[in-house]
């Protein structure tokens, strides 16, 4: 990555929650942040962020196809921290790739949200024949100043390719379905060389086996935490910028406490061992919506 991995303890979880990556373009971005897919309910947004807020999280990831946006912007504003201090992803749905209408989806969302400017801005999904023109248009959207930075997510490898040999501007992150059974490395690798920033969604499995993998259960054992706490762990030792999903107060304040402990060698390989190429979500080399 751009930045070496985060390794290291924090006297407090909050100092952890405030620490940052810097992109390829100098933009710092939190290691960790909460993710808002599912969250529908504008009660469940109000409380999740503003519990998130309290606990130090600064980085909050939605998306137009979420359709929580607003939801999400009126939590921010009344969250008592400053504009400045805050780092909102959204992303640009396919739909709108497909009609040329990157740039309106833009102008949507900053309406939803009640914002000036968007901090990282993502095409969603790769949609073949759109690529290079949906990116151009977020080119532009970054030198205008309505956004910090600009990425893609769930791009592989042929993507990105095609996407590189016409952009200007490097994508700065690659968000993609990452946990212990999808390790995706020689992807891990060619964004790594690229100076391309890799982010997970999705980095619990979505609550599946993977919290119950023998493996680790044993390492978070030994740490006095839970497997989910590990992972997560592992993702930003990794050097992974990660942003698990929950509404769940409790969940939220576990999710925050993994700065405070490191992986070993040996755990961190153990880890390593565990891919399986597994998804949970949908394959970016074959999707239809």
């Amino acid at each position: 990555m751009h930045a070496s991995a985060l390794v290291g303890t924090f006297s407090h979880f909050a100092d952890g929650l405030r620490a940052t990556v810097r992109l390829n373009n100098g933009v710092a971005m939190p290691w960790l942040g909460l993710g808002v897919y599912g969250i529908t309910v504008h009660a469940d947004m109000q409380v999740a962020v503003q519990r998130a807020v309290d606990f130090g999280y600064r980085s909050f990831d939605t998306a137009a196809i979420y359709q929580n946006e607003g939801s999400v912007g009126e939590a921010l504003r009344t969250s008592g921290v400053p504009r400045e201090e805050l780092f909102v992803t959204t992303k640009v749905w396919n739909d709108a790739m497909r009609a040329d209408l990157v740039e309106g989806a833009l102008t949507d969302s900053l309406k939803r949200l009640k914002l000036d400017y968007i901090d990282l801005y993502l095409l969603h999904w790769p949609i073949q024949g759109k690529l290079t023109s949906s990116w151009r248009v977020l080119e532009k959207l970054q030198r205008s100043g309505l956004v910090r930075a600009i990425g893609v997510s769930n791009f592989m490898i042929s993507h990105l390719d095609e996407l590189l040999a016409a952009a200007e501007i490097v994508p700065a992150v690659n968000q993609i379905e990452y946990h212990p059974y999808l390790q995706s490395r020689q992807l891990i690798e060619f964004c790594k060389i690229r100076d391309i920033q890799i982010e997970a969604w999705s980095p619990l499995m979505q609550g599946r086996a993977v919290l119950q993998d023998p493996v680790l259960v044993e390492i978070a054992a030994r740490h006095n935490k839970t497997v989910a706490q590990v992972i997560l762990r592992w993702n930003v030792q990794s050097g992974v910028v990660t942003i698990p999903k929950t509404s769940k107060p409790d969940r939220i304040e576990e999710n925050a406490r993994i700065f405070d402990f490191n992986l070993t060698v040996d755990q961190m390989t153990a880890i390593a061992a565990l891919d399986r190429n597994e998804r949970v979500g949908p394959d970016p080399l074959n999707f239809n919506f």
